[in-house]
């Protein structure tokens, strides 16, 4: 019978979701590149990779390709889509952890960093940042395996940590916690981050620093800009001071979304556990091993007891595997290979194995660490908060004083609407005399220009009486100040 040779493996230019190409900045330390021949499809953007030793490469990858990396399902990939608009947000998923803070769309997993955006001018200061800090972790953490391996404790020490951090319950006592985290620590006693957390307090630091610097920016343009309008009320000043309203209110927006996020966090332990992703793996990684030495002591014991059989029960078992083999009932299938129960409890386990990691892991390096970043934010909040009081207290002002001017105005409009009235009534007069009538006042003979004079100055007299008698009642009456 003649047998097909094996399919050749797939080569990295047949894979249509994913394309290497070099990395545009200049303070790389590895350029991979990989010729990839290939229509982009819909979907397929540029992501900057670095990695834990700090090399950057930019990798043109689809969703899938992405999801298949990360574990992510494609709803948390819709939170980095650059043409939605989605808030603030932090999550801690089995295998990676999504942040998307203002101009930062990064997905962090436990070795590498994938980055959306990393052209935008914005965002190549951040990079700079995060490599640095990449490599100093990188540093540190081969300086301290150095030490270790010099012990040969090595092994040891990490096999025992993830035992005690596995097993120990949650009430445990601070001396149990401290010999926990002994295999992390400098010879010098200062803690090492994991990965993933220095890669989160980039981020952290870039989001709030971005925000802070905003807040920062409108403060010193808002007071000049109000006082000048206290001092005049022009219809430029207002135009101003409403830009920075407007301003203001979407800079609070923003403050206060990732605020909220990094309270809910602090608030969830299990959320924050879920971000542990160096330790969930190695504990994983743990967990294989011991299953598979323990299936190899199960070889062990049952190769004796195949060789002790007779040539009879061996034909009767290869029989009846190959009847198994051609039965249909997926049933046979069941009881009848053990290498597919023993999958199926290697899959259970592993599931246990993150709920329990979950339940039992220790949250207060990450709390510590979110604390810190919370508290800068709650500042620049409440300084946004500050100056919205004070812009508040401005149109409050203004407002006051509109309405002051206001009053003056129709207090002008009372007074003359009284002199208007009392001239009325001696435009009555003149009226009268203006009439075809004959009356001795008319006559030369009996009244001349001196009685004329005294009518005319007795009628201005009586307006003026009475006008005068108008506001002294308006003022009584507390109408007119």
């Amino acid at each position: 019978m003649r047998t097909q040779p094996p399919p050749s493996p797939p080569k990295p230019e047949d894979d249509p979701d994913l394309s290497i190409r070099p990395t545009p900045f200049p303070n790389q330390t590895l350029t991979t590149t990989v010729a990839g021949h290939r229509k982009k499809g819909t979907g397929v953007r540029a992501w900057l990779l670095l990695d834990s030793t700090g090399q950057t490469q930019v990798v043109e990858a689809g969703k899938h390709a992405i999801m298949r990396r990360t574990g992510l399902p494609a709803r948390d990939l819709r939170i980095l889509d650059p043409l939605l608009s989605y808030p603030s947000t932090i999550l801690g998923r089995e295998r990676a952890v999504v942040i998307n803070l203002e101009h930062i769309k990064a997905i962090i997993t436990a070795q590498e960093v994938l980055l959306l955006n990393s052209k935008d001018p914005s965002v190549m200061p951040f990079v700079d940042e995060l490599q640095s800090r990449i490599l100093c972790h990188h540093q540190a953490t081969k300086a301290l395996e150095g030490a270790i391996d010099d012990s040969n404790c090595i092994i040891r020490t990490s096999s025992q940590n993830l035992s005690a951090r596995f097993s120990q319950p949650q009430n445990q006592d601070e001396e149990g916690k401290a010999e926990e985290k002994q295999g992390l620590e400098n010879p010098d006693g200062s803690r090492i981050l994991p990965f993933e957390f220095v890669a989160l307090e980039a981020c952290l630091e870039a989001a709030c620093s971005c925000l802070e610097n905003e807040a920062r920016t409108l403060e010193q343009e808002a007071h000049p800009a109000l006082d000048k309008l206290t001092s005049k009320i022009s219809t430029l000043n207002l135009e101003r001071v409403r830009q920075i309203k407007s301003r203001l209110v979407a800079i609070t927006g923003r403050v206060q979304k990732v605020r909220d996020e990094l309270e809910h966090l602090l608030d969830d332990d299990e959320d924050m556990a879920e971000m542990y992703l160096t330790e969930k793996q190695l504990l994983e990684n743990s967990s294989t091993s011991s299953m598979n030495e323990r299936d190899d002591m199960d070889d062990e014991v049952l190769r004796p007891d195949i060789n002790d059989r007779t040539p009879a029960e061996i034909s009767l078992a290869t029989n009846y595997e190959g009847d198994l083999q051609d039965s249909d009932n997926p049933q046979d299938h069941l009881f009848g290979a053990p290498n597919a129960i023993g999958r199926d409890s290697h899959g259970t386990h592993t599931s246990t194995t993150h709920s329990a990691i979950s339940k039992h892991l220790d949250v207060q390096e990450l709390e510590m660490l979110l604390e810190a970043y919370f508290v800068q934010i709650d500042g620049t909040l409440n300084n946004l908060s500050t100056l919205r009081e004070y812009v508040d207290d401005t149109e409050d002002y203004i407002n006051i004083m509109l309405d002051d001017k206001q009053n003056h105005l129709l207090q002008m409009g009372v007074m003359l609407t009284t002199a208007t009235l009392v001239i009325s009534a001696f435009i009555v007069v003149a009226g009268i005399f203006g009439m075809n009538i004959h009356i001795e006042l008319f006559d030369k003979s009996k009244a001349g220009m001196p009685v004329f004079l005294w009518t005319i100055g007795g009628g201005t007299t009586g307006t003026i009486f009475l006008y005068v008698i108008a506001i002294a009642w308006y003022k009584y009456k507390r109408l007119l100040e």
